[in-house]
């Protein structure tokens, strides 16, 4: 009984110390306050437009492993908004591992001509870890390069949808 009250309280404060945690980077991010619509350019616009309500659904590969077209990989985008000249939040809900968790996330995003990308490098995503990535998004497909750690490898696959599931 008292075994079970501790874990209770243990689980507890570890929720308590990942909603601080996150509303520190929230907070230190600006992730909350996205620029005005009509501030944004009209490519920057049509990509907002585009990636709302959308599941990122491919295939990653990990370097050095057979796995025949890659394993499966799934993101699923509520909203995706421009909160400074360069940093967009990505509202994803993402299961990875054992981990299955929604975050809004800040990334930079540079434009190759009318193409989006993410680059992100040593860049921590609470209770996932630290990431390499370029990722870039065109029409109704999304490609790219990632690393974590020791592990790294190719990303890919289409824009759907959420509904389309």
């Amino acid at each position: 009984m008292a075994r079970g009250r501790s874990a209770r309280v243990v689980v507890s404060v570890v929720a308590l110390a990942v909603m601080f945690g996150l509303g520190w980077v929230v907070a230190k991010t600006g992730a909350g306050q996205a620029v005005p619509t009509e501030s944004l350019t009209d490519l920057e616009r049509q990509f907002t437009e585009r990636m709302q309500d959308v599941v990122l659904v491919g295939n990653f590969t990990i370097e050095g492993r057979e796995t025949r077209g890659g394993s499966p990989e799934r993101y699923e985008l509520s909203r995706v908004a421009k909160v400074d000249d360069a940093q967009w939040r990505f509202d994803v809900h993402m299961v990875y591992g054992s981990v299955d968790v929604t975050l809004p996330v800040v990334v930079p995003i540079v434009w190759a001509g009318d193409t989006p990308m993410v680059t992100i490098t040593d860049f921590s995503i609470p209770t996932l870890g630290t990431f390499t990535a370029r990722v870039f998004f065109y029409d109704d497909r999304y490609a790219g390069s990632w690393q974590h750690g020791q592990y790294g490898g190719l990303m890919y696959g289409a824009i759907e949808p959420m509904d389309a599931d």
